[in-house]
C-alpha cells in the first residue's frame, strides 16, 4: 500500500506542476474570453489558448458573462424606449431569454416608479432582477443625477485594472505597513481600507475589486439610437442604426460622408473624372465639347439642333437649317422639305447631295444620292438600316445559329471567326474543329488514354491517381488501407508499387501465400538446443526441453512413466500411486471455456468400478477443473487465460475395484502460448 500512495503523490505532484508552469495567467484567460464574447463568439466552443483546465473553464465564464451583460442591457434599452417587450417573445435562446428577462424586470422598476413605490421593493424575485429593478426605478431621480450615478460622459476605458497588495501611485509613495497587510486589489487609503478605481466597486471581502456594469444597472447616458456596451471599468454607447450607404461611423459616433473620389472607390472609367457629391459620387467626362455640341453620359459630344429650341435662333421671317455644330438662317418664303435646299438664290428648292457631305453620310460604304434622299451600298458583312440609314454589322452568328462554327461563333465587324472548345483545334477550313490527341505531350506520369475532346490518366497496379491533379500517380499503401491490418498476419512492408509481409524473427516463418505466418517446428527441423538427456517439445512460436526424474520407491518404465517398486505392504506405500505418468499439452490462449483438454481413467471399466480424479498441485489461481465421465474423468480450462503462460498440473486418479484401492497420478506439463504473431497497428515504411 505504501509504494502505491508514493505513486499517486508523485503523478499528483508531476499535473501540479505542469499546471503552475503554464505561462498564461486566469486574468489573461478571462480577458480572452470576454473579447470573444464581445464578438459575440460560442462560449461553449472556444479556441483554448491554453491546456490548463482553469484557464478554460476562465475563458467561458467570462465570455458567457459578456454576452449575459450584452443581452441584459438590450432588454433594459427595449424597456426603456418602448416601454413593452413583446419583440422579445419569439426567443429561444439563452441570450433572448436573458434580454426578456431584464426588459420584464427594468418595467417592474419603472412601473414601481410610477405609482411612487419604494425601489427597494419586497418582491420574491431573482438577484439580477431585483437590480435591474431598482436601477430603472431609480433612473432618472434628483439624488442619483445629482451624484454623478447617471450623468456625465462615459469613456471607453478598457484598460486593465492595477493589480497588487500597495496602494496607487497617486495615494502614497511607499505603503505604509497597514497597506501591506490589507494587500488591496487596486488602492489602498492610509488607514488600511481597501478602495477601488472609478467603474469598479470591492467585492464582499473587501479587498479584491470587480467591474461595475454602468449597462445593467441603467447608470449610462447614451443618446437615442445608441446602446451601452459594458468595458472594464466604464462603458461605450454604439449606434443601433447604420449610416448607410456612403457614409461611415466616426470614433465620435457620428455619420461622416465617404469621399469615394479620395478613397479610390469609385468606378468612373479612365476618360472620366470623379467628382464626389453627400453620400454617393459623379463620374463627368475629362474632354469638353465645344459650341454646338452637347455630351451624352458616355462623353461623346453630340451636335446641337439649335433650330428645336423653344426661342428660335434665327429672326422672325427666316427659316433655320441646323448644320454640324451650327446652324444657318434662310428667309422662308419656300419651305422645303426633307433631303432639299434653297437655291443660292432663294426661288426654288433643290436636292441635296448627302453623299459630297463632309461627314459621310455612309462612314466608308459605298453611297447612291436619291433625289430628296439617298443610300448606301454596304460591303459584305453589312445592311443597311432604311430608318437609321446608316450601315450596321449582320451579326452572322444569331443569324445562322449552329450552322457556321462547329463549335464557337463569334461575331466580328463585317464577319465572324470560329473557335473551338478545350480538347480541340480549329481544322483547316477554319468552322470544323478536330480532336486534339493531348496524349502526344505526355500528360501523365503513367498510362495516358485519348478520349473525344479530352484524355483520361491510369497507373498501373499499385498506383493510385492522384486527387489533386488527375495525372499523377501516387504509390498505394497497402499496409495503410482499412484492410491493411488483415494484409499480413504480422508486419507489413509498404514498397513502391506493391507489398510484402515478414514474420517474427524466432519461431515462425513466412507461409506459402507469402501474408501468414506458420510455426516452425524447431524439434523436426533439429534447430532446438535441448542437451541429449532432455526431450524437445514443440510449442507454437518456440519449443520446450524436457526432462524428469523418477521419485524415491519408483523406476522409469519407459520415455514418459514411472512405476512404483514393489511395496513391503505398509499402509504409506500402499497410498503412493502406482504409477506416475508424464504428458504434455499446448493450445492457445483465449479458447473457448469450458474446454476438455485431458482424459484419465481406467483402460477398462467393470461393473462396481469407483473412479474419482482430483487436480492435487498446480492449479494456484483456478484455470482449471475436474468433471467425472463414465469413463473416468476429464479437466477442463474453467477460466480464459488472456495471456501466455506454463502450468505443471498433477492430477490424481483414485480406483476402488473389489474393495481394493489403488492410486495414479498423471503430471500435465501445459503450454498456452499466443494463437498467431499479430501486430495489427505495426506498418514497416518502405
Amino acid at each position: 500500500m505504501a509504494p502505491l500512495i508514493f505513486i499517486l503523490f508523485s503523478i499528483y505532484g508531476v499535473l501540479n506542476g505542469q499546471e503552475s508552469r503554464d505561462p498564461i495567467s486566469m486574468e489573461d484567460c478571462c480577458k480572452d474570453g470576454r473579447d470573444r464574447g464581445q464578438e459575440s463568439q460560442d462560449c461553449s466552443s472556444l479556441p483554448l489558448i491554453s491546456e490548463s483546465t482553469t484557464c478554460r473553464i476562465a475563458q467561458e465564464q467570462c465570455c458567457a458573462a459578456v454576452l449575459e451583460d450584452t443581452s441584459c442591457t438590450s432588454g433594459i434599452n427595449m424597456a426603456k424606449d418602448q416601454g413593452a417587450c413583446e419583440a422579445l417573445l419569439t426567443g429561444s435562446t439563452c441570450e433572448a431569454k436573458t434580454a426578456k428577462m431584464c426588459c420584464d424586470c427594468c418595467l417592474l422598476g419603472k412601473a414601481a416608479q410610477e405609482t411612487g413605490m419604494a425601489c427597494d421593493h419586497s418582491l420574491s424575485v431573482s438577484y439580477q432582477c431585483g437590480l435591474v429593478s431598482r436601477a430603472c426605478c431609480n433612473y432618472g431621480s434628483p439624488e442619483l443625477e445629482g451624484n454623478g450615478t447617471l450623468s456625465g460622459d462615459a469613456q471607453d476605458n478598457s484598460s486593465p485594472q492595477v493589480s497588487g497588495t500597495g496602494s496607487d501611485s497617486a495615494d502614497l509613495s511607499e505603503p505604509n505597513e497597514l497597506c501591506k497587510e490589507a494587500k488591496c486589489g487596486q488602492k489602498c487609503e492610509g488607514n488600511g481600507t481597501c478602495a477601488c478605481h472609478a467603474g469598479f466597486k470591492l467585492k464582499p471581502d473587501g479587498k479584491a475589486c470587480e467591474d461595475i456594469n454602468e449597462c445593467l444597472l441603467g447608470s449610462y447616458s447614451c443618446r437615442p439610437g445608441e446602446r451601452c456596451i459594458n468595458t472594464l471599468g466604464s462603458y461605450r454607447c454604439q449606434r443601433d442604426v447604420s449610416c448607410g450607404t456612403g457614409y461611415e461611423l466616426t470614433d465620435s459616433n457620428q455619420c461622416k460622408d465617404i469621399d469615394e473620389c479620395e478613397t479610390g472607390t469609385h468606378n468612373c472609367p479612365a476618360e472620366f473624372a470623379c467628382q464626389n457629391t453627400p453620400g454617393s459620387f459623379r463620374c463627368r467626362p475629362k474632354v469638353q465639347c465645344g459650341d454646338g455640341y452637347i455630351q451624352d453620359a458616355l462623353g461623346s459630344c453630340i451636335d446641337i439642333n439649335e433650330c428645336l429650341s423653344q426661342s428660335g435662333p434665327c429672326p422672325t421671317g427666316q427659316m433655320c437649317f441646323n448644320t454640324v455644330g451650327s446652324y444657318t438662317c434662310q428667309r422662308n418664303s419656300v419651305s422645303c422639305g426633307r433631303g432639299y435646299h434653297l437655291n443660292e438664290e432663294g426661288t426654288r428648292c433643290v436636292d441635296i447631295d448627302e453623299c459630297k457631305q463632309p461627314d459621310g453620310s455612309c462612314a466608308g460604304h459605298g453611297c447612291i444620292n436619291l433625289v430628296g434622299s439617298y443610300r448606301c451600298e454596304c460591303r459584305s458583312g453589312y445592311i443597311f438600316n432604311s430608318i437609321s440609314r446608316v450601315c450596321e454589322d449582320i451579326n452572322e452568328c444569331r443569324h445562322y445559329p449552329g450552322r457556321l462554327c462547329a463549335h464557337k461563333c463569334e461575331n466580328i465587324l463585317g464577319s465572324y471567326k470560329c473557335s473551338c472548345t478545350t480538347g480541340f483545334k480549329l481544322s483547316s477550313d477554319g468552322r470544323n474543329c478536330d480532336d486534339v490527341n493531348e496524349c502526344e505531350s505526355n500528360p501523365c506520369s503513367q498510362e495516358c488514354a485519348n478520349v473525344y475532346g479530352s484524355y483520361q490518366c491510369y497507373c498501373r497496379r499499385g498506383y493510385q491517381l492522384s486527387d489533386v491533379d488527375g495525372i499523377t500517380c501516387e504509390d498505394i499503401d497497402e499496409c495503410a488501407l482499412p484492410t491493411g491490418g488483415h494484409i499480413c498476419s504480422y508486419r507489413c512492408h509498404n514498397s513502391p508499387g506493391s507489398f510484402h509481409c515478414s514474420c517474427p524473427d524466432t519461431g515462425y516463418t513466412l507461409a506459402p501465400n507469402g501474408r501468414s505466418c506458420q510455426d516452425v517446428d524447431e524439434c523436426l527441423a533439429g534447430t532446438h538446443t535441448c542437451t541429449e538427456s532432455e526431450s524437445c517439445f514443440n510449442v507454437q512460436g518456440g519449443f520446450r526441453c524436457l526432462s524428469f526424474n523418477c521419485p524415491p520407491n519408483y523406476r522409469r518404465s519407459g520415455e514418459t512413466r514411472c512405476e512404483r517398486l514393489i511395496c513391503n505392504q505398509s499402509s504409506e506405500c500402499l497410498t503412493l500411486p502406482v504409477r506416475i505418468t508424464h504428458y504434455q499439452l499446448t493450445f492457445p490462449i483465449n479458447i473457448r471455456t469450458p474446454t476438455n483438454i485431458f482424459r484419465m481413467g481406467p483402460s477398462n471399466i467393470f461393473p462396481g468400478d469407483q473412479v474419482d480424479i482430483a487436480i492435487m498441485e498446480g492449479n494456484e489461481d483456478g484455470y482449471f477443473g475436474t468433471q467425472r465421465v463414465p469413463s473416468g474423468g476429464v479437466m477442463t480450462v474453467q477460466r480464459p487465460i488472456d495471456k501466455p503462460k506454463d502450468f505443471e498440473v498433477s492430477l490424481v486418479m483414485t480406483l476402488i475395484r473389489h474393495g481394493m484401492l489403488s492410486t495414479y497420478m498423471a503430471k500435465v506439463l501445459v503450454f498456452v502460448t499466443e494463437d498467431q504473431p499479430s501486430l495489427p497497428n505495426t506498418v514497416t515504411p518502405n
